[in-house]
């Protein structure tokens, strides 16, 4: 329950914030341009929160449904306008005007992409390094001669620093279908290009599940099987186990991970497991008696004990990607670019029928997503935000009515024309722009639905 209302809480969080981004770039560049605004709304639906601005009137809301939300300006064609007032309302604009208040909303979502990368970069994005683990027998991988502590240093000209850009140039890559080389440093520390044969990633699943689609397994600590904590009258206590004990073998196997100990005492319960520790320097025979417990497939065993974890475990696998303000200005720009590009191309490869609809997120992944990264920490929070504003920014530049794009494509032919669409013709484009939006938000949640019952 707390782990779904968290969730809850992170998913509202984000909505709030990009949507906020969203509106006040429509909101801000109105109000630049001498157009009067006369709400800002977040949410739709009854306020929970209202503010009128006494200066100029407007209404500041937070309503009860997060789900959106809007900038209404004087229009002549919602209301009666008081003479005195039309030349501030929005229909009476020049053409450049209105087509700049329209597209200011995608454009602070890209911005404040930008801006959210410039930051982590500034600051410094502690990722996980590229290290190969393992290499499925057979896979596209092993066939371009991937081998277990390779580390990814370049996809095609994309440097891969971490695991997570390493992920984001092989899902961009990959969609050309041609040869795609990777430069990697091997184990001996010796560099070399991995080929992989662009016939065989034309053949693979379209799904964001790349790394397991290629055979590649990223590399991860092992947790040496070390007694850390003790819970006092548990069976590791009774039996005279010791924090700092070195598990080296069970019934006679040997244990090479926490893991695999972990495995062995769930396995046993209620049998006697007679193990050989090492204990500063010399090694003990002990036996212990894990105790029955309920688990989540039935009877497993317990003992009562926590893994010592090493402080330098995880220094091999981290690694820092930092750069100066121009630096990192340059990349936060090149990476919006490129996430923009990647949506765009698998969204035209899911209408042509050649990129599964599986890469489509509906409000529960999102959310389940939102809740995963908050709990991770502030960076990862940040990451998931960026992405889900380039998504936003992408979306509403479609040229479907109803969507900012649709806007932006009656006002593209109202400059060639010379003249604005009939309101017919409009009216008869928002309903087609509705049918189109409720059916991908119908898909969208059969998609999300699907993953939830597996």
């Amino acid at each position: 329950m707390q782990n779904l209302l968290f969730t809850a809480v992170s998913f509202v969080a984000a909505l709030a914030i990009l949507i906020a981004v969203h509106e006040y770039g429509h909101f801000w560049v109105a109000r630049k341009l001498g157009v009067k605004v006369l709400r800002f709304s977040i949410g739709f639906g009854r306020p929970l929160l209202k503010r009128v601005s006494p200066r100029d009137g407007t209404e500041y809301i937070v309503a009860a449904i997060p789900l959106g939300g809007y900038v209404k300006m004087l229009d002549e064609r919602e209301e009666t306008v008081p003479a005195a007032e039309r030349h501030l309302a929005f229909n009476r604009q020049a053409l450049w005007k209105r087509s700049a208040i329209v597209a200011a909303g995608p454009l602070f979502n890209f911005l404040f992409a930008i801006a959210a990368y410039w930051g982590i970069l500034v600051l410094g994005d502690v990722g996980t390094r590229a290290l190969v683990g393992e290499v499925e027998p057979g896979s596209v991988a092993e066939q371009a001669s991937f081998a277990p502590g390779d580390e990814l240093l370049a996809v095609g000209d994309r440097s891969t620093p971490t695991w997570e850009a390493a992920v984001f140039a092989l899902m961009a890559e990959v969609l050309d279908g041609e040869d795609l080389p990777v430069r990697v440093r091997a184990e001996d520390g010796l560099e070399a290009v991995r080929l992989l044969p662009g016939g065989a990633l034309a053949a693979l699943p379209d799904d964001p599940a790349i790394l397991a689609n290629l055979g590649l397994t990223p590399a991860r600590p092992t947790l040496p099987p070390v007694i850390g904590e003790l819970v006092p009258g548990e069976a590791a206590e009774e039996a005279g186990l010791q924090p700092g004990d070195l598990v080296l073998s069970a019934e006679g196997a040997a244990v090479a991970s926490w893991q695999q100990w972990v495995d062995i005492v769930q396995d046993h319960p209620g049998d006697t497991l007679r193990l050989e520790v090492e204990r500063r320097g010399e090694v003990l025979d002990i036996a212990v008696t894990p105790r029955a417990v309920d688990g989540p497939t039935g009877r497993v065993g317990r003992i009562g004990a926590a893994a010592q974890v090493p402080d330098d475990l995880f220094d091999k696998y981290r690694t820092e990607v930092r750069a100066g303000p121009l630096e990192a200005m340059g990349a936060a720009v090149g990476k919006t670019a490129d996430m923009s590009l990647l949506m765009l191309r698998v969204l035209g490869r899911m209408i042509i029928g050649k990129a599964s609809v599986e890469n489509l997120s509906g409000p529960i992944s999102i959310a389940e997503t939102a809740g995963k990264t908050a709990s991770y920490g502030l960076a990862y929070f940040i990451k998931f935000l960026a992405v889900v504003s380039i998504s936003l920014a992408v979306l509403n530049l479609l040229p479907i009515p109803v969507l900012d794009g649709g806007h932006l494509l009656y006002f593209a032919i109202e400059a060639v024309k010379g003249s604005p669409l009939s309101e017919q013709a409009q009216m008869q484009g928002q309903r087609i722009g509705i049918a189109i939006l409720a059916a991908l938000m119908t898909l969208a949640f059969y998609v999300d639905i699907s993953r939830l019952v597996g």
